[in-house]
């Protein structure tokens, strides 16, 4: 894992998004996160929509042994309409514990939780029957995925709100 922002709080400000979210098993995520990437992309070109970024994977809940509560979404300029499919959202604001890195996303993922914990931050999150829910907790690929398809090669920031 290289890291190119060392974990830090950073300040949010709400942000307008569209995505596609599903729940699918843990094993196979990221190629279904692959899958819903392709399919938004397509839907923007198709709608020529353009000036919108960056593209995230963010995660509604977590269970690592069982389905995970997922969403593939783009950051919008402004609120836009989506459809059955592809919903408008947003992305809300708050303090977030962050960490940018390319590369062994579990790595980066542990990392900053490591962090966190070490910290004393405590994050916007819950325990449930699905698993780990949480307020916001996301992986924004700096690295247009249109541009770059080699994903060692995308920039990632990690962000997890931080409860108030």
């Amino acid at each position: 894992m290289e890291v190119l922002e060392p974990s830090r709080v950073v300040e949010r400000a709400a942000r307008d998004c569209l995505g596609i979210r599903v729940v699918t098993p843990f094993r196979g995520m990221l190629g279904k996160r692959d899958e819903l990437l392709d399919e938004l992309i397509a839907w923007l070109d198709d709608r020529t929509i353009d000036d919108a970024g960056p593209f995230f994977l963010r995660l509604h809940v977590i269970d690592m042994s069982g389905p995970m509560d997922l969403e593939v979404g783009v950051v919008t300029p402004a609120p836009l309409r989506g459809d059955a499919r592809v919903r408008a959202g947003t992305l809300p604001t708050g303090r977030y514990a962050t960490l940018t890195y390319r590369n062994h996303s579990l790595r980066a993922n542990r990392a900053l939780l490591d962090w966190a914990a070490a910290e004393g931050l405590v994050l916007d999150r819950h325990e449930s029957a699905a698993g780990d829910v949480f307020g916001c907790r996301y992986e924004a690929y700096r690295t247009d995925p249109r541009t770059e398809p080699r994903k060692t090669k995308w920039a990632v920031e990690l962000g997890i709100r931080l409860a108030d």
